[in-house]
């Protein structure tokens, strides 16, 4: 694969899963387990943090085995602290996520406040964390080589419950300029439209770019819908100038690469 003049060899690369745990990760695994029947999940009604048990509790984990090891709930549970009337703090970190995934810039305060329903206070807090994160631990010094490079940018989207379609915009280096959620749902061509996904990419200048989505189902395998998507943005990039390198399809512990299964010559 030439690009900027330099090779790049790109490998499926299988990641280890990690080691086996008999705890749930997460309050919402603690949840469904118990709201289980006939084989399906059903609805459950995220359980506070303070309910759960206190080796489980975010802050506990965080403590034990570091901040990386907690889900987006859990961090934002700890950043929020505590609910708000008729949501517990677990319910509002992950309307919050959501919310914040639907967003392809910051929030205001108020708009914040507006969308969940927190307090300008608490707004205050998310707004600046989300700006210094990005100018203390922006991922603009990131450059992309190869599929290797773009997972750990993206794997924590893996345990959405629905898919999120991610474009990451790079410099002529290939150092990544930024990462957005273009869409929440399923991918198909009537929801991705390569309009979405350029419009941020040539507002950030960009001189290539990658895609990617989860499959919460697990199962890494494109569909034809998938094929379809990635052919109709190649075909964009093209026509816009920009270096189409990747479509990543994820979980938690794998990936499928478009580029390394020779899909996209």
């Amino acid at each position: 694969m030439h690009l900027a003049g330099k090779v790049y060899i790109m490998k499926n690369i299988k990641h280890p899963r990690p080691a086996e745990s008999n705890l749930p990760d997460t309050a919402m695994d603690q949840a469904n387990n118990s709201n289980t029947r006939g084989g399906k999940k059903g609805c459950a009604r995220l359980i506070a943090p303070q309910n759960l048990p206190e080796n489980l509790r975010p802050r506990s984990r965080l403590l034990r085995e570091g901040p990386a090891a907690l889900s987006d709930r859990e961090l934002l549970s700890i950043l929020l602290n505590t609910g708000v009337k008729g949501k517990n703090v677990s319910l509002l970190a992950d309307e919050l996520r959501e919310r914040l995934d639907a967003n392809k810039n910051i929030p205001s305060v108020e708009d914040l406040s507006e969308m969940i329903g927190i307090g300008e206070t608490k707004a205050c807090s998310i707004v600046a964390m989300l700006e210094f994160g990005r100018r203390r631990w922006g991922c603009r010094t990131v450059r992309i080589k190869n599929a290797s490079d773009i997972f750990p940018l993206i794997r924590h989207y893996a345990d959405c419950r629905q898919e999120r379609f991610i474009s990451v915009s790079l410099n002529g280096a290939h150092e990544v300029l930024a990462i957005r959620v273009v869409t929440v749902g399923l991918v198909n061509r009537s929801i991705i439209h390569p309009r979405e996904v350029f419009a941020d990419v040539i507002a950030d200048r960009a001189s290539a770019i990658c895609v990617a989505h989860n499959h919460p189902s697990g199962i890494l395998k494109p569909s034809d819908q998938d094929d379809d998507v990635t052919v109709r943005l190649m075909k964009a990039a093209r026509l816009l100038g920009i270096s189409f390198l990747d479509h990543l399809i994820f979980s938690e512990t794998d990936y499928y690469s478009y580029r390394a299964a020779g899909k996209l010559d």
